[in-house]
């Protein structure tokens, strides 16, 4: 397993530019696309706990997190959110020796690296 693993959405600049800044600093992570390959109920709970809590995994300014009136719920109905709805996933999230936390602005990387 890589020393660094970054959930990753190929399709959002700020991860792309996060990857950028990893590759720079001479690391090759593990690339966990979470929109191709959605992460368990279980995975998310370990990365909240990682992160500091679920609320901090939630992309509260995505419209279905606004229709689904997630802002202020508890981390269990965010994660089952999340984990039905991956695109609810605030990214990219980026998981170190060092720590774990989404990366926006992607300049935030270099504090776990």
């Amino acid at each position: 397993m890589a020393e660094v693993t970054i959930y990753f959405n190929p399709k959002c600049g700020t991860a792309r530019n996060t990857l950028a800044l990893i590759r720079e600093a001479g690391i090759e992570p593990e690339i966990i696309d979470y929109i191709k390959t959605p992460l368990s109920r279980a995975q998310l709970a370990k990365l909240a706990k990682l992160t500091g809590g679920a609320a901090v995994l939630l992309r509260e300014k995505e419209a279905l997190a606004v229709e689904l009136g997630l802002k202020g719920a508890t981390d269990a109905v965010i994660l089952d959110a999340i984990a039905a709805h991956p695109i609810l996933l605030n990214r990219p999230v980026v998981v170190t020796p060092k720590g774990a936390k989404p990366c926006r602005p992607a300049e935030l990387v270099k504090d776990l690296l």
